[in-house]
C-alpha cells in the first residue's frame, strides 16, 4: 500500500511539473510573437472605437409598482361568509388561481397584451401615432425601394379586433422580438410584491410610452379579471333592486288609487276595504324584498371594493431616460482585450496542433 501511494504521488508530481513546464513554454512562445499580438490588439482597439461610433445608443425605461391582492381573510370575505349563511353568494372569499404566484409576469409577455399595447395610439407633439407604427419607423422595417417588402402595403389603423392574417403575422413577429430583446419583467425580491418592467429600444419616446401603456393595459386586464365575478353580481343585484322598486312604486300608486276610489268608505262595509288592503299587502311584501336586496347590494359593493387588487406605481419612466452607450475609451479597451484574447487563443491552438501532429508523425 505504501509503494502504491508513492507511485500515485510520483505520477501527480510528474503531471504537475509537466503542466508547469508546458505553461512556461507556452508563455515563452507567446513572447516571441509579441509584435503580432500587439498588432492584432491595436486592430481590435480600432474596431472597438469604430463600434462605439456607429453603434446607436439605447434608452432604458423602467416602471416599478406594487401589486397587493385582497386576502381571503379580508372584510369582504367576512361579509361574503355572513351572506352565505343566508344563501347569498357575493362572489368573494375565493381567488382565481390564474394570477397566483408569478403568473402575472407571464401575462406581461403574452402576445395579447403586447398586441393591445402596440395598437394603442399615442400623442407625440400633437400628432397621434400607433405604437406599432413608431416601432416600424425607427427600426426602418419599411423600404419603399424593396417591392417585396410586405410592410409597404400593410397599415394598422383599422379595427384592432378585425385584423387580417398578414397584420396578425407582423404583430406576432414584433411581439416575439419584443419578448426576446426589448422587454424584461421581473420581481427584484421574491418575498415582496414589487414588479419591475424594463423596456430598452433605440427610440427614447417609444421606450417610455410603450412601458407606460403596457403596464396600464396589463394592470387594467388584471383588475377586471379579478373582480369580474363581483362586478357581474353587483349588476344582477342592481337590476333586481330596480325591478322591485318599480313594482313597489306601482303598488303605492295603486293603494292611493284604491283609497281615492272610496274616499268615505262605510266602516261596517268590509268589502269596500278589500281592494285597498290587497294593495297594501303587495306594498309590504315588495318593501321587504327591496330591503333585503338593497342590503345584499351594499354587501356586494363592499366585497367588490375589498376584492379589487391595489396597484400603486412606485416609479414611472420620465424623460430623459437612461441612455446606454459604449464610449470610445471603453470600446477601445474592450476591443484591445478581445483582440489579445483572440490572437493568443489562435497561436496557442496552432502551437498545440503542431506538437500533436509532430508527435503522431514520430
Amino acid at each position: 500500500m505504501n509503494q502504491s501511494d508513492q507511485n500515485i504521488n510520483d505520477t501527480s508530481q510528474v503531471s504537475v511539473s509537466d503542466l508547469a513546464a508546458f505553461v512556461k513554454k507556452g508563455i515563452k512562445y507567446l513572447k516571441t510573437k509579441w509584435l503580432l499580438i500587439l498588432i492584432v490588439s491595436i486592430i481590435g482597439g480600432i474596431l472597438g472605437v469604430c463600434y462605439s461610433i456607429f453603434k446607436k445608443p439605447t434608452y432604458l425605461a423602467v416602471c416599478t409598482f406594487v401589486l397587493e391582492d385582497a386576502s381571503s381573510g379580508s372584510m369582504g370575505g367576512q361579509y361574503a361568509g355572513l351572506a352565505s349563511l343566508a344563501g347569498i353568494n357575493l362572489g368573494g372569499g375565493t381567488k382565481d388561481g390564474v394570477f397566483e404566484g408569478d403568473n402575472i409576469l407571464e401575462l406581461y409577455q403574452s402576445r395579447s397584451m403586447i398586441k393591445a399595447t402596440l395598437l394603442t395610439p399615442i400623442d407625440i407633439d400633437g400628432t397621434k401615432q400607433l405604437l406599432i407604427e413608431r416601432y416600424i419607423d425607427f427600426n426602418h422595417l419599411r423600404n419603399a425601394q424593396d417591392k417585396d417588402n410586405r410592410l409597404n402595403h400593410i397599415k394598422f389603423d383599422g379595427d384592432p379586433n378585425n385584423l387580417s392574417r398578414e397584420q396578425d403575422s407582423v404583430i406576432t413577429d414584433i411581439a416575439n422580438t419584443i419578448n426576446d430583446k426589448i422587454l424584461s419583467v421581473t420581481k427584484p425580491d421574491k418575498k415582496l410584491s414589487i414588479i419591475r418592467v424594463e423596456v430598452t429600444t433605440k427610440d427614447e419616446l417609444f421606450s417610455k410610452y410603450f412601458t407606460e401603456q403596457l403596464v396600464q393595459t396589463v394592470n387594467n386586464f388584471y383588475v377586471q379579471t379579478q373582480t369580474k365575478r363581483q362586478s357581474q353580481n353587483i349588476k344582477l343585484l342592481q337590476h333586481q333592486a330596480d325591478s322591485v322598486k318599480l313594482i313597489l312604486n306601482a303598488s303605492l300608486g295603486q293603494v292611493a288609487s284604491a283609497n281615492d276610489a272610496v274616499p268615505n268608505a262605510n266602516p261596517q262595509m268590509s268589502l269596500l276595504r278589500v281592494s285597498s288592503q290587497k294593495k297594501q299587502v303587495e306594498v309590504q311584501s315588495s318593501s321587504a324584498i327591496y330591503t333585503v336586496i338593497s342590503q345584499n347590494l351594499e354587501m356586494a359593493k363592499i366585497s367588490f371594493l375589498q376584492e379589487t387588487p391595489l396597484i400603486q406605481i412606485i416609479d414611472a419612466p420620465v424623460l430623459p431616460l437612461l441612455r446606454k452607450h459604449v464610449g470610445r475609451t471603453k470600446g477601445a479597451v474592450i476591443g484591445i482585450i478581445l483582440g489579445m484574447i483572440f490572437i493568443t487563443g489562435i497561436l496557442s491552438v496552432k502551437k498545440i496542433l503542431g506538437r500533436v501532429m509532430l508527435a503522431s508523425g514520430n
